[in-house]
């Protein structure tokens, strides 16, 4: 009996989380090594991406007219900036080895810093082994060198610093991420909220205003040749997604995929969810409607209401609040491809901990999910459990940022209980 309870304790208390990170972090490294020697790299958008920041490198600064083997630039400045520095470091891209050992330091620098922010939200050590199991994320970092990669990574820096109450620094590289791939526009509208109620608004606008900046600032180069067009490429809302490559709407018919019904469907199902969020949960550390929080915004709360309402801004929430928001927008995204995965496999396993659900429940959802994100091409079935498990994570947010602001109460009411006290 005693075995067990330590087994349980070992298991369970967010504490010995700090000895079991770096042991899979050591683990993991070994792991990336092995893939590098022994599993064939695979060429997807590698060489395109060499071929368009090489355009770059040689003085176009037309955005319009960057090209690669798949097509025109589609990404952010940033994407140009981050890639022109590998194509430098990699013999012009020729050496591939060279940048899959980069890829691989990218990786377990994440990975630290996403248990980083696990450990900051207390989450206990039997969610830490999901982190490092996907044979689907070593693909994206080492085998296909995405810059998905690049975006993750920023959006876990951006989530830690906030936790840590960095509002500067998160701000910063969260449009840093935006400016290398406008998927993390996805978790705008959490970051609004984020700010809004942990900062006065003059604060949060000078962080919305600095977020504003950067994007300038990175876009620069090419905004005096052809500011639509730089815009309309590194931000393209009306891209056309083929129906042979999504992963998630498989089970719909190609003329269904396609129509402009089914894209306006997705987007009032994102923004209700956002609305259905925003009512629900994400306004509950103001204890405002959304109707009284917009009308409290024109006046400057009161101060000790404003640091009341910044306490509840815990970093589980801060978590939560985020990875929900992203957990939406890929809910309802119009395709996804296999890359997206990379901002999937790190959510996963902390909005599945923080419904409730049992650990054997959650083990048994993320296997089904890696599973069905390893099918390739993607088939009816496995885009059925990929959309569905994008549902549960959804629901499990919902549930979960509810409690962290149960959490969060009990702990402000236990301060001033004390202060009381005292």
């Amino acid at each position: 009996m005693g075995t067990y309870k330590n087994a349980v304790e070992l298991a369970t208390n967010p504490v010995h989380a700090r000895w079991l990170s770096p042991f899979l972090l050591g683990a993991e490294a070994c792991l990336c090594a092995f893939i590098i020697l022994k599993i064939p790299y695979t060429e997807i958008d590698w060489e395109a991406y060499m071929q368009q920041v090489s355009q770059y490198l040689d003085g176009e600064r037309d955005y319009t007219l960057i090209k690669g083997g798949t097509g025109p630039l589609v990404y952010p400045a940033g994407h140009v900036f981050i890639y022109s520095l590998l194509y430098k470091l990699t013999d012009g891209g020729k050496n591939i080895l060279v940048a899959q050992a980069i890829f691989a330091w990218l990786y377990i620098a994440i990975l630290t810093l996403v248990m980083a922010c696990y450990r900051k939200a207390q989450v206990p050590p039997y969610i830490f082994p999901l982190l490092v199991l996907s044979k689907r994320m070593h693909s994206i970092f080492l085998l296909r060198l995405f810059n998905d990669c690049f975006a993750v990574g920023f959006i876990f820096i951006a989530i830690y610093a906030y936790q840590q109450r960095i509002w500067t620094v998160g701000s910063v590289a969260y449009s840093l991420g935006l400016g290398t791939k406008m998927s993390l526009l996805l978790a705008a509208p959490a970051v609004g909220v984020i700010l809004l109620q942990a900062l006065p608004l003059r604060r949060a606008l000078n962080a919305a205003f600095l977020m504003a900046q950067v994007q300038v600032t990175i876009a620069w180069p090419f905004v005096p040749v052809n500011p639509v067009g730089y815009l309309s490429r590194a931000f393209d809302f009306s891209r056309q997604f083929l129906y042979k490559w999504t992963v998630n709407w498989r089970f719909v018919d190609e003329q269904t995929f396609l129509s402009r019904e089914f894209a306006t469907a997705l987007i009032v199902a994102n923004l209700g969810l956002l609305l259905l969020f925003t009512a629900t949960r994400w306004l509950k550390p103001s204890r405002q409607s959304i109707p009284g929080f917009v009308s409290g915004l024109w006046g400057p709360r009161p101060l000790l209401m404003q640091q009341q309402i910044s306490l509840r801004v815990t970093p589980t929430y801060i978590m939560t609040t985020i990875l929900s928001s992203m957990a939406i927008g890929l809910l309802c995204a119009r395709s996804l491809h296999y890359q997206f995965y990379a901002y999937v496999a790190w959510s996963t396993p902390f909005l599945l901990w923080r419904s409730g659900m049992h650990p054997t429940a959650i083990y048994a959802i993320w296997a089904a999910q890696e599973w069905a994100w390893n099918v390739y091409p993607s088939t009816d079935a496995s885009s059925m459990v990929v959309v569905g498990c994008l549902l549960v994570q959804v629901l499990a947010g919902w549930w979960g940022t509810d409690a962290a602001i149960g959490e969060a109460s009990l702990v402000d009411e236990d301060g001033r209980a004390r202060k009381h006290a005292e």
